[in-house]
This record gives C-alpha cells, sequence and structure tokens, in this order.
C-alpha cells in the first residue's frame, strides 16, 4: 500500500511540476488537406494564425440598411469595446473590408487573438460577449461565431460524480457490505489518479486524458469487483483470507491480466488510423488500463489484508460454518439436470432457458440485433460545426444568420492553393485556375488569386452554393481536386484542396480505410489471446463475432438518433447530422475493450467448471451462478457511467454516452448472457476442443486454477474460527 502511494505521491508531483503541454493541433499526416496546410504555412509564413478567431455577425432591424445610422454607430462601438482586449490581436472592420451582404442588411466582423481558444481568460471572453451585449442594447442583433466562445469538450466533472453514485449504489446492492462495494471505487479512483498524473507528466496534452479517464474508471472499478467478488467466494468456502486471497489472484486475476491485454490490445491498436491526436489518446488510456490491472493485482490483496472480514456477507460474518454449509447445498442444486436439492438462482435458471431453446435464443438474438444495425447501412462520416450548436446559443444563431445573408457554403468556404513553383507562368496558371473554379457546377464565387511574396504561391477562397456538412459540397470538393489534373496537364501548377469540408472528407475518409486494418489487427490478436485462455476455436471467434454484432448494433442506434433525427429532442439533440468521423473507431476500440472483459469473466467460470468435471450444460450454469451476478453489476456500471454523458451539451459527447451505453447493454445482456450460452450449448463439450498440435504450440496459463494447491476446507475452517 504504501508503495502505491508513494507511486502516486510522485506522478503528483510530476504532472505539477511538468511544464503546460503544448495545444493539440488536428493533423492528417498523408492527406491533401494537411498537405496543403503545410504548404500554406511554408509559402505564406505568418499569414497561418494558431490563435482563437471570433466572428461578429450584425443585423439591422427590419426594412433597415447596418451601413446606415444609427446601426452603423452602434457596430462601430461594438468594434471598439472589442479592440482593446489584453489578448485581441486585431479587428477587421466590415465596413472597410467590404463584409456586408448585397442587400445591406448584415455585416460580420472578424476578431483574430494571439492566445488559441483554451487559452483565452475569461475576461477576454466576458469583453466579446458583454460588447455583444451593448450592441443588442443599441437596437441591432449581434451574434457571436467562431472559435474564440468555444470550450474543450469535458468529460469529467458532474458526469463523473454521478457515475461513481451508480456504481457506488450497484456494488452496495451486488456485495452487501459497504467495505466490499468501497474497494473497487477506491483502487479505481487510485489507478486513475496514478496513471491521468503521469500522462500529465511526460508531457502530452489534457485532451489525451480522455479516454483514459472514461477507460481508467471502468476497467479499475470492473478488474477490483471481480477479484473482490472471487475472494468472497474462496472465504465462503472454507480458505482463511490469505488462502482467500492468493487462490482470488490466481484464478480472477489471471482473467483480469487477459481481459487487460484485450483492452490494451485494442486502445494501442488506434495507432493504426495514422492520426497522431488519437494515436496519443490511445497509448495513454492503455497505459492507464495496465495500471488498473497491475494495482488490482497488487494494491487490492493488500488492502483486503486490512478489511480481510469486513468484505464479507453479515451471515457470513455471524457464522462463517453455516455460509459454508448454504453454499454447499447451493452447489448441489446448481445443476441444470438437478432434480432435488435447493432452489436454483436466478443465473442457473436463466442458463437452464437459454440451454433448452438454444437455437430459438440464437435466432431471436441475432434478428433483433440485426435489425437494431440496419441503420448502419445509411452512416455518414462529418465533423459537426456551429450548425449542430442549439438554436439558443450564439454561435448557432452567427451561423444561420451568415446563411441567410451570404450563402449556406458562405459558412465552410474552400480553400484552393495553386502551386506555380513548376509553372512556367504562376500568374497565368492562378488565372486559368480561377477561371475553371468559377466555371464549376455548385460554386458560388471564388476570389481573385492572393500571392505569397515571391509571387509562385496563389491562394483562392472558394465559396459553395450549399453547406459544409451537406454530400453536395463534399461532391464539389472531389470534383476540384479532378479540375487539378486538367490544370497541372496545361500549365504544370498543382492545385490542392483545403477547408473545413475538405478536411472533413480527408479525416472520414482516413477512418474509412483505416477500419478493416485496425479490424484484423485487433481482433485477430485478441482470438490468439483468448485461445490460449480458453484452450478452445468456438470460444474465441464466438466472441470476436459478437462483438461486432453489439458494436453494429449500437452504430445503429447512433445513426438512427443523430443522423436520422429519431428520439432527437428527448435526448436533447437540436440538430440532425453526419455523426463524427472518429466515432467509428473510437467506439470500437472502447467496447472491444470492455466486450472481452466480459467474455472473460463469464466464460473462465464456464471454463474452470468444465475442467473440473462438470457437464457442458452445468458447466453453463456454474458459469452463470458464480459470474453472471459480477458482469451484471459491471455491466450495469459501464452503462450508468456512460449514460451521464448524455446530458452533456457538446453533440460529441452526447453521441459518446450514447453509443457506448448502449453497446454495453447490447453486449452484456445480449451477446455475452443470451448468445454466447446458446452458442455453447448447442456445441456441447466441442466449445472447449482445441487441436492437439494447437495445443501444444499455445501456452498453458492454467486459468481455471487447477495448478493451485486447493488444501482441505476444513482445516482452513478451522483457522477462520480461530
Amino acid at each position: 500500500m504504501l508503495l502505491w502511494l508513494g507511486v502516486l505521491a510522485a506522478c503528483v508531483f510530476g504532472a505539477v511540476a511538468a511544464p503546460a503541454a503544448p495545444p493539440d493541433a488536428l493533423s492528417i499526416p498523408g492527406t491533401e488537406s494537411q498537405q496543403t496546410f503545410d504548404l500554406l504555412s511554408e509559402r505564406f509564413p505568418g499569414a497561418k494564425s494558431d490563435g482563437a478567431q471570433a466572428r461578429l455577425v450584425f443585423v439591422a432591424p427590419g426594412g433597415q440598411q447596418i451601413t446606415a445610422e444609427p446601426a452603423e454607430t452602434a457596430v462601430e462601438k461594438v468594434l471598439a469595446g472589442v479592440a482593446g482586449g489584453a489578448q485581441v490581436k486585431n479587428v477587421l472592420d466590415p465596413f472597410r473590408t467590404g463584409a456586408v451582404s448585397k442587400d445591406g442588411s448584415t455585416a460580420y466582423a472578424t476578431v483574430n487573438y494571439d492566445a488559441t481558444s483554451d487559452d483565452l481568460t475569461a475576461a477576454s471572453k466576458a469583453a466579446l460577449t458583454d460588447a455583444a451585449g451593448a450592441g443588442r442594447a443599441a437596437g441591432i442583433t449581434v451574434e457571436v461565431g467562431g472559435s474564440a466562445l468555444h470550450s474543450k469538450p469535458e468529460m469529467g466533472g458532474l458526469t463523473e460524480v454521478i457515475g461513481l453514485a451508480a456504481a457506488a449504489v450497484v456494488l452496495m446492492v451486488t456485495f452487501g457490505a459497504v467495505a466490499a462495494a468501497g474497494l473497487p471505487l477506491l483502487t479505481a479512483l487510485i489507478g486513475l489518479g496514478v496513471g491521468v498524473a503521469a500522462i500529465i507528466a511526460i508531457g502530452m496534452s489534457t485532451t489525451t486524458t480522455t479516454l483514459a479517464l472514461m477507460l481508467g474508471l471502468a476497467v479499475g472499478i470492473d478488474y477490483a469487483l471481480f477479484i473482490v467478488s472471487r475472494y468472497r467466494s474462496e472465504r465462503i468456502e472454507g480458505y482463511s483470507a490469505e488462502q482467500a486471497a492468493g487462490r482470488a489472484v490466481g484464478t480472477a486475476g489471471s482473467a483480469v491480466v487477459f481481459a487487460g491485454l484485450t483492452v490494451i490490445i485494442a486502445l494501442a491498436g488506434l495507432s493504426v488510423v495514422g492520426i497522431p491526436v488519437l494515436t496519443d489518446m490511445g497509448l495513454a488510456a492503455a497505459g492507464t488500463v495496465a495500471v488498473a490491472v497491475a494495482i488490482a493485482l497488487t494494491l487490492l490483496p493488500a488492502l483486503l489484508g486490512f478489511v480481510q472480514t469486513r468484505v464479507m456477507p453479515r451471515s457470513f460474518r455471524r457464522d462463517p460454518a453455516g455460509a459454508e454449509a448454504q453454499v454447499r447445498t447451493a452447489d448441489n442444486a446448481e445443476s441444470i439436470t438437478a432434480t432435488s436439492g435447493g432452489k436454483p438462482g436466478v443465473g442457473t435458471r436463466w442458463a437452464a432457458f437459454v440451454v433448452r431453446r438454444p437455437v430459438a435464443v440464437l435466432l431471436s438474438g441475432l434478428i433483433g440485433l440485426g435489425v437494431l444495425a440496419l441503420p448502419v447501412t445509411s452512416l455518414e462520416l462529418g465533423i459537426p460545426g456551429d450548425e449542430s450548436q442549439p438554436s439558443s446559443t450564439t454561435q448557432r444563431r452567427a451561423y444561420d444568420a451568415l446563411a441567410d445573408s451570404f450563402g449556406p457554403g458562405f459558412n465552410g468556404p474552400l480553400t484552393v492553393v495553386v502551386d506555380g513553383k513548376d509553372a512556367g507562368d504562376p500568374k497565368t496558371a492562378a488565372e486559368q485556375a480561377g477561371r475553371i473554379l468559377t466555371a464549376t457546377r455548385g460554386v458560388v464565387s471564388a476570389s481573385p488569386p492572393v500571392f505569397n511574396k515571391a509571387g509562385d504561391t496563389a491562394m483562392i477562397t472558394v465559396v459553395p452554393a450549399t453547406g459544409p456538412a451537406t454530400s453536395e459540397t463534399k461532391d464539389l470538393v472531389h470534383t476540384v481536386r479532378g479540375e487539378a489534373h486538367d490544370l497541372k496537364a496545361a500549365t504544370g501548377a498543382t492545385m490542392l484542396v483545403t477547408g473545413t469540408t475538405a478536411v472533413n472528407i480527408d479525416m472520414s475518409q482516413r477512418m474509412t480505410d483505416a477500419l478493416l486494418p485496425y479490424l484484423a489487427v485487433v481482433v485477430g490478436l485478441a482470438i490468439l489471446l483468448l485461445m490460449v485462455v480458453f484452450r478452445s476455436i468456438v470460444v474465441p471467434i464466438k466472441a470476436a463475432l459478437g462483438f461486432l454484432l453489439s458494436v453494429g448494433a449500437a452504430f445503429g442506434v447512433i445513426v438512427a438518433v443523430f443522423q436520422w433525427g429519431w428520439l432527437a429532442g428527448l435526448l436533447g439533440v437540436h440538430q440532425s447530422g453526419p455523426v463524427v468521423s472518429m466515432m467509428p473507431i473510437f467506439l470500437i476500440g472502447v467496447v472491444f475493450g470492455l466486450a472481452m472483459d466480459y467474455e472473460v469473466f463469464l466464460v473462465t467460470r464456464m471454463r474452470e467448471a468444465f475442467t473440473h468435471g462438470h457437464s457442458a450444460d452445468d458447466a453453463i450454469a456454474a458459469g452463470f451462478r458464480h459470474s453472471g451476478r459480477v458482469v451484471v453489476a459491471a455491466a450495469a456500471i459501464m452503462m450508468a457511467v456512460f449514460a451521464g454523458f448524455i446530458g452533456g451539451g457538446e453533440p460529441m459527447i452526447k453521441m459518446v454516452g450514447l453509443g457506448l451505453a448502449s453497446a454495453v447493454f447490447f453486449d452484456a445482456f445480449i451477446v455475452r448472457m443470451t448468445l454466447v450460452p446458446a452458442v455453447l450449448a448447442l456445441f456441447g463439450a466441442k466449445a472447449w476442443w482445441l487441436p492437439t498440435w494447437l495445443q501444444k504450440v499455445l501456452p498453458d496459463v492454467g486459468i481455471e486454477g487447477e495448478s493451485l494447491d486447493r488444501p482441505e476446507p476444513g482445516r482452513e475452517l478451522e483457522s477462520v474460527r480461530v
């Protein structure tokens, strides 16, 4: 315990002493949009700013002109109020830049800051909103868009408190003892503290802690829950605290190691995508999961040494011998084929129901999940902007005002860069590019080329006729990129496209291209790992296919709610639109790890019973009797934690919460608790078959506890009484 407290203190000290990490920059190496950004930074030094930007949108009262009095004076007062801010770099006056709509009713001013949106002070943001309020008081409509008022989506705070409270309630119901319920929470929080502090100490940005916070809490509670549950079972069977702790770590702890390895594989596999931010998030979360495993194997047994009997049910604390006798009676009854003895528990009765009707149960589950997954066929990926904000926000009203006055494509212009370094005449090449763009269907306007100092590179701003999240604008990007080949052939100049829509397309394409390799690497390694654990061919393959079903159904729910708008109002989703580009890979990585957790926790007890002489059907019942309650508790905790995020204000946070909560429900209750026993019942003893040649190749980890020295329960019971 002292060792872990020392590690925690060292990590916290390192985090406090570490310099501030640089702000995250979304980069997609190898894509045209990233290549264009890099070219802009090289050829137009100083033109590209990493600072925050605000766009003040001014709308005159009905029938009036924004360029006429008194509206013009009100606009100037607003701009003067903003320009004096400490972090303001410059303010572009709309009357000087010509940023006024054709009908003269609307104008917009751009405010550039020296600091990023994350580093803007509360005073700077307050000055912006106060100036806008002064404009409204003067009789004009003023709305604020851009990144200045954006706040980083937070995964912690109230949602984490709600999740912890829900976890505490579930643990109390599961264990019926305060000490037993408190240990998983305590170890999870210590592991979370070590993991997050270490991430900050090594210089990674706080954004990378998002996934680590979520999964660190989830697996930290799950792993401790599983080991404490096994410890209680061993104590009730008559073993001393030391023997029970050793057996719990030797069996449930071994399962935790392999469950943790599957999670780590899934998270580290995010590096396959090739997006640095996502890679950092995956590796940071994988490290936090590794800490959770280490704490479950070392700190948790140490803490059990302090609360040896206090984690046990009240009946055991009163009469250990009586509790053991009840377990013996239950063992005789917990058989699917039993005709006498005690009354089977809920887990055994459910297992018996599934085993008697495996085909009907399997078909029902497959059809149900298949129907839920149907919306995936219309999945569209994108990067939601201000159009996804509630209409009550100033960002959304600014977006709508610009779309109404300047056209829907004004909120998502394309930046076209013409690299004429290899062209005979860069100016002629840029002018020809402008003519091609102006004549392209779907383009409202193309600005005159703006050249760099060297005169070999030009930048053209293209305004599409449609909004940034529409399929028509995406098609336009593909069209312009196709026209670049004609320009190259005619002039030797290279035409590249970037901007929000182009980045969106490249991000979506990168995610789509990486999906199959990611699944192949993660699922393939996990199948090999599960073969080592279960000594079986059927069980690992079934586990992987079950995961695909549950994650497909979860994606179906996401598409139905966020893209189609079903039940959107009930969940606080104000605008339907494309699914966030990172969501598929993100969801797959998290859900795969949790799904394998539930698979290992439930099926290892079945494997243990089978190797100890139970029939295939009775082994299923034994697995449910020993681990069914634990899996239900773990899933309920995770659903509560993730569902808390649905109440978040950001669409991305809502999407993450709903997707993960749905996936955990489908995987734990439909796949693991229903389809898994049905498949095992259909295969019978063959489910545990492994070819002889493969048995010789794969290591035997003895996760069933056969290699453990099991002393006579009677002798250990005597030591408990003494």
